[in-house]
């Protein structure tokens, strides 16, 4: 038992420690704030038809963790994935498997670490909600058992699968990390897209637990206006019309005990699926990259490729820039596993005969987020192999190494854009040409800046998650690619973001290369 406890606590304070998690942090403080929209606020962020609800507790407190459970389940797995990953390559894993902790102990530790992680930040996302009703109260009294129980019944079951989940991928798909991330993309699009039966009220398959809650305050609005046709219910940061909504009182949800039984289910079954697991862990028996060889072998080896030092070219001194960023942009297309190339390939055909709406709001965003892995070590592989010693002591790395490390990457974003931006030069609308140049630069830059700031991947793939699902969910504030804007402003707008992120990315290199 104490060393179950001691991989929890290490490996809990290992993470939060980490700058990747200060950041999310943050980020997660910020959209928790935007959850509960200011009084005169242009958006909403759940809408019943043309009703809002009045800001009591039940309101904020059930919004709230209905969005805590979305959003962190959307981030999560990003966050604490990885974690057996970086015991292989700290060593630490082969320390872990010459003591006596379990494979089944040691995965449901890796599971609670994870666990601990995102209710710290759904903690603070709690404390937030609190805050905003006395903020924002519309003269209702505080009752705090309206804030415990849907954080409790909703967001604690989903964030404890979704820590199984990471573990899961890893144990299954060892160090795939790209397969990793473009598997729970398709996979939490799945379970977001379930929809229960109405009139079985059946919400027990709901892994977010946020159904129940949706389908109450519709039936609440359905009371006020009878029959009438509402619409349907919209969630996320919808714009406009908010002056002319009409409202109505919130006052909760009677969770039936057999839904808060089908939520401790979720926690069981993911234990379940921890034992399952434990039975194909390997136990870091990871495989030798080099195998030995017997002397003859090396020695027959030896002689049948010798080498004619006087037949070899001359070295000659070139610090052009064009060779490195040829060898940045193989060093991307070599990256990853081969068959993800079919994806892209497939990605680029359906850019060239979908039609234009759907190949630049729907599958343009999806055909780039298939190279969150290679844009996300794009400046950091340097740091993962520890050959950043080497490479920052070349001839002018910032003018070379890293100019050469950004070109490449713009290079790869518009090489699979290309389909969509010649059909578009064909129809002469150069304005979403140049939406689509500036997004590959956005991304690119986005993911330069992250990698320089946390000298890691984790804060990319998160953000950059996040902004593809709200891509496709049509959110014009994650439009960087110009498949909802069209106007001047926004691209001059994006254009200065792309500047300010570059700027700030050579400033911070140039500081840690004076620091060496």
């Amino acid at each position: 038992m104490k060393n179950f406890i001691t991989i929890i606590k290490s490996d809990y304070l290992q993470r939060t420690r980490s700058y990747a998690f200060l950041i999310t942090l943050c980020i997660s403080l910020a959209v928790a704030y935007s959850f509960i929209p200011a009084p005169g606020a242009s958006y909403s962020t759940i809408r019943i038809g043309d009703y809002l609800g009045f800001y009591n507790s039940s309101w904020i407190g059930y919004v709230t963790a209905l969005m805590t459970s979305i959003f962190l389940s959307l981030v999560g797995f990003y966050l604490v994935n990885g974690t057996i990953k970086n015991d292989i390559s700290s060593k630490i894993g082969q320390i872990i498997a010459t003591t006596r902790v379990s494979n089944f102990g040691y995965l449901i530790s890796k599971t609670i670490s994870n666990f601990l992680l995102l209710c710290t930040i759904a903690f603070i996302v709690f404390i937030m909600s609190i805050i905003l009703f006395f903020l924002y109260n519309d003269g209702f009294s505080f009752e705090i058992l309206q804030f415990i129980i849907p954080y409790s019944v909703i967001a604690i079951p989903s964030l404890f699968f979704i820590s199984v989940l990471a573990v899961l991928f890893e144990v299954f798909l060892g160090q795939k990390s790209i397969l990793q991330n473009i598997l729970f993309f398709f996979l939490f699009s799945i379970m977001a897209l379930y929809k229960p039966g109405d009139t079985s009220k059946n919400f027990y398959l709901d892994a977010f637990g946020t159904k129940i809650i949706t389908f109450q305050m519709e039936e609440t609005v359905r009371n006020i206006v009878g029959h009438k046709d509402l619409g349907g219910i919209n969630i996320g940061f919808v714009l406009g019309n908010v002056s002319e909504a009409n409202y109505f009182v919130f006052d909760g949800v009677d969770f039936p005990i057999g839904y808060i039984l089908s939520r401790l289910g979720w926690i069981i079954f993911g234990i379940l699926l921890l034992g399952l697991a434990s039975l194909f862990f390997h136990r870091f028996r990871v495989k030798e990259r080099f195998q030995l060889k017997n002397k003859k072998t090396l020695l027959k080896t030896k002689n049948d490729n010798d080498i004619d030092i006087s037949k070899l070219p001359k070295v000659s001194l070139s610090f052009k820039i064009l060779p490195l960023i040829k060898t940045e942009f193989i060093l991307l297309i070599r990256s990853g596993h081969k068959w993800l190339w079919i994806l892209n390939i497939a990605g680029m055909l359906a850019l060239c005969f979908a039609p234009l709406s759907i190949a630049h709001q729907m599958i343009l965003p999806i055909v780039w987020f298939l190279q969150v892995g290679r844009w996300s070590s794009l400046v950091t592989k340097e740091r993962i192999f520890s050959t950043h010693f080497f490479t920052f002591a070349s001839y002018q790395p910032l003018k070379r190494l890293l100019l050469s490390q950004v070109l490449s990457g713009i290079l790869l974003a518009l090489l699979l854009a290309l389909p969509l931006v010649l059909r578009y030069m064909i129809q002469l609308d150069f304005m979403h040409v140049i939406s689509i140049i500036l997004g590959g630069f956005f991304i690119v830059s986005l993911a330069v800046l992250t990698g320089i700031l946390t000298k890691g991947k984790k804060l990319f793939e998160i953000l950059f998650f996040m902004i593809t699902y709200a891509n496709i969910n049509a959110v014009p504030f994650t439009d960087y690619f110009g498949g909802l804007h069209h106007q001047y402003s926004y691209l001059i707008s994006t254009a200065i973001l792309v500047i300010l992120s570059l700027t700030i990315s050579y400033s911070i290199r140039n500081i840690e290369l004076k620091r060496i």
